[in-house]
């Protein structure tokens, strides 16, 4: 479970570190445009990315 979790981490981190490092200038541009949008915006918007994450580690798990 542990190797998981740590192996879940690292492709964030990976991924995360991809967009900053050849694409800085497109995050300053995306927090701009998330700061425009209001708070329940924001909101939604996270809730939609929680759920589409946790269908993607129940189909892993299906297809596993």
């Amino acid at each position: 479970m542990i190797e998981m979790i740590l192996l879940a981490l690292g492709l964030v981190l990976i991924l995360e570190g991809l967009v900053y490092a050849l694409a800085p200038s497109l995050i300053e541009e995306l927090l701009k445009a998330m700061q425009a949008l209001s708070l329940s915006d924001r909101r939604k918007i996270g809730a939609l990315t929680l759920a589409l994450g946790v269908v993607l580690i129940a189909a892993s798990h299906v297809f596993s």
